[in-house]
């Protein structure tokens, strides 16, 4: 990590917006050049060990403005990493776990905490193992970093959308100017993958690469929610509210039962939340195997079947059965998700009523659209690339961030390997150029 302590070796005046410039001249010294596509945080870490390293770098980006992504994902709170054991949280990862070990072992979480201190910005572990910076938004965050990289010499290019390459070989932008062609050596593609296609993330890329022969994933969603019919009473009344402390299972394709405690979200069109993104991957593989997928909930998971047992065979007196049940706390959320599956004849029995409130099962039909979903998985196959990122059949071209095929969950999980995937690919350019 004293790549990112020691103090910038020289000092470069202004970042340059392209939208000011007419056109580039001098393909010789821009030849020379790294040149980093993408300003989310894979393509911003990359110019930063490249600048540490004296490089000259450009960075161009389709939008008006750099780490639009980023910004939305912090605006209720930055969740940079996940504390806990090095060997869960690469567990996070699942199939892709073999190839983000090595570089998450450059850039661990607490590796990233450092490096966000060394901005002056202290963080701390919520209450769930996340870790935040402490009294910092995602725009003051992204703001200091940006004025790092200003001061290291970073070129920006504004509003430069990619097109690939021409015969030449040269980078294709579209601008508000116009077609400009850029010549590098040397290139890094950050470009994201093809959610929150608003902020930049449009997978647009995925076109270009796949007619120059790269071994490409398709897209799907990640970290989205999921579509259950649920009754119009249902929507009306409990649509955002949000269902706590359950065990949430369900059996992958491979008959391995997945288990974990949380909170999800009741919405219109079914569920959402941290809970569902952390089985997203097993759900939505069950969906496009099955056409859908089951869950179960254990709505009083710290409750043994014989305590609910005893505790609902008691007389209830005049009580209704509500009543009875918020008093172990099947309430609300919980109640209305009773109400809504369980058989009437069942609820008085309480044999059966526990059962149900053990393993209440949901009908998952679909995933929501790849638009709203938080992250993807998909995109550039690590089958293609070198052990330094490096797409095998495009020497030269670095790939990081979400571009590559890897998904995670939410919890600090996409930001910390989108950082460490820029780092290194930054690293296998130096590498490459000596």
């Amino acid at each position: 990590m004293n790549d990112f302590l020691t103090p910038p070796t020289f000092i470069s005046a202004n970042v340059i917006i392209i939208g000011m410039v007419n056109h580039l001249t001098d393909s010789t010294k821009y030849s020379e050049m790294v040149a980093v596509i993408g300003g989310g945080p894979a393509g911003l870490m990359a110019s930063e060990i490249l600048l540490r390293a004296g490089k000259r770098v450009s960075l161009f980006d389709g939008k008006p403005s750099l780490g639009r992504k980023l910004l939305v994902a912090g605006s209720s709170g930055l969740n940079l990493t996940h504390t806990g054991e090095f060997s869960d949280f690469l567990d996070r990862y699942g199939q892709k776990r073999e190839w983000l070990e090595p570089i998450l072992r450059q850039f661990t979480p607490d590796d990233l905490r450092i490096w966000v201190e060394s901005f002056g910005i202290k963080t701390f572990v919520g209450s769930s193992g996340k870790i935040f910076p402490q009294e910092m938004t995602a725009g003051k965050f992204l703001n200091l970093w940006l004025a790092r990289l200003t001061e290291l010499g970073l070129s920006v290019y504004r509003e430069h959308y990619w097109l690939g390459w021409n015969k030449s070989g040269e980078l294709r932008f579209n601008t508000s100017l116009g077609e400009k062609f850029i010549k590098t050596k040397t290139l890094v593609l950050a470009l994201g993958g093809a959610s929150w296609p608003q902020t930049g993330s449009d997978g647009q890329w995925f076109e270009i690469l796949s007619k120059e022969g790269i071994p490409l994933s398709p897209f799907r969603p990640a970290n989205c929610g999921f579509e259950v019919k649920w009754s119009n009473h249902l929507k009306d009344k409990f649509a955002g509210v949000p269902v706590k402390n359950v065990d949430l299972s369900v059996i992958d394709l491979q008959g391995v039962r997945f288990t974990q405690r949380g909170e999800f979200v009741i919405t219109t069109y079914g569920v959402e939340g941290s809970l569902v993104y952390a089985a997203g991957s097993r759900l939505r593989d069950l969906i496009e195997k099955n056409g859908y997928a089951e869950i179960y909930l254990d709505l009083l998971p710290d409750w043994t079947k014989d305590k609910l047992v005893t505790q609902l065979s008691k007389p209830r007196g005049k009580r209704s059965l509500s009543s009875f049940l918020e008093r172990i706390g099947i309430n609300g959320s919980k109640l209305s998700l009773l109400w809504e599956i369980v058989p009437r004849e069942e609820m008085n029995d309480p044999v059966q009523l526990v059962e149900w409130i053990k393993a209440l099962p949901l009908h998952l039909n679909c995933p929501r659209p790849i638009e709203e979903a938080i992250s993807t998985a998909g995109g550039v196959c690590f089958e293609g690339l070198t052990e330094n990122l490096m797409i095998k059949n495009k020497p030269g071209v670095f790939c990081a961030g979400e571009m590559l095929d890897w998904e995670a969950p939410t919890g600090g999980y996409l930001i910390n390997a989108c950082l460490a995937t820029g780092r290194w690919a930054g690293k296998g350019v130096l590498e490459y150029i000596g």
